[in-house]
């Protein structure tokens, strides 16, 4: 019986871990550029002894899904949406380089180019991206960026630099805590993607299925509930067999 117990326990754990990724997916569904978290999960066994006789229900982490999510014209020129396979360079809170699509961009007070979580875009030197006071600006289809000097004509438009921008295939990605994707073999970096990475005036949008969210939640919600009842039932069985056991005695 306590085989029973320990399995419906451990499987309850898993879906509530399970659960805990669709509410984060469907958190994000309204947030340019995030991919969905896929998890489910696995049986594995328990090593003990010469007779390994647990089972336990493992959340296992499958990645993301790397569909490009539906586009949507905003015509702002500090919007950029990435072409498949293409990510934004930006500096991570801990000083190294991670990758996003989010490309609602904008400008800090000194100049400084980020995301909309504020991350700072990196330039193809690996360094922070600022721009000098201007009056217009233009991110070209492979990831240049020129302006217009304060007080000038459209004649003087120069490029300042390029965004650092890198192809890079799902399963050569991991993402963290933070939310941005790092490379999961730092000793082979990502080099500078070529050609046209991106369109400017336009938003990715979140791959996530609100819908299909809200069903996998209900489905995992009445997974948990017959878990618990497995358990509570397990438990009854127990006590029965225990009050058998002393009036025997």
């Amino acid at each position: 019986m306590d085989k029973a117990l320990y399995v419906a326990m451990t499987g309850a754990r898993a879906t509530l871990q399970a659960q805990g990724t669709v509410s984060h997916n469907l958190a994000n569904a309204d947030t340019a550029g995030f991919k969905a978290a896929l998890a489910n999960t696995e049986a594995y066994r328990i090593p003990g002894g010469t007779h390994a006789s647990r089972i336990d229900a493992v959340h296992i982490d499958q990645g993301f899904n790397s569909r490009v999510g539906a586009q949507r014209v905003t015509g702002n020129p500090l919007d950029v949406s990435m072409r498949p396979d293409r990510w934004l360079a930006v500096q991570s809170p801990d000083g190294g380089e991670a990758y996003t699509r989010a490309g609602n961009l904008s400008l800090t007070p000194n100049g400084q180019l980020v995301t909309g979580g504020g991350h700072p875009l990196v330039d193809e030197n690996g360094q922070p991206f600022a721009l000098p006071p201007h009056q217009a600006l233009d991110i070209g289809h492979d990831g240049t960026v020129s302006i217009i000097p304060q007080g000038e004509g459209p004649q003087t438009m120069a490029v300042i630099g390029r965004l650092r921008t890198v192809e890079a295939a799902p399963d050569r990605l991991t993402r963290g805590l933070d939310g941005l994707m790092r490379n999961t073999d730092p000793q082979q970096p990502f080099a500078q993607a070529p050609g046209e990475v991106m369109t400017t005036g336009t938003l990715e949008a979140s791959n996530v299925d609100a819908a299909g969210a809200l069903v996998q939640m209900i489905q995992l919600q009445r997974q948990f509930e017959m878990q618990v009842k497995l358990i509570s039932r397990g438990d009854e069985n127990a006590q029965s067999a225990n009050s058998l056991l002393r009036l025997g005695g």
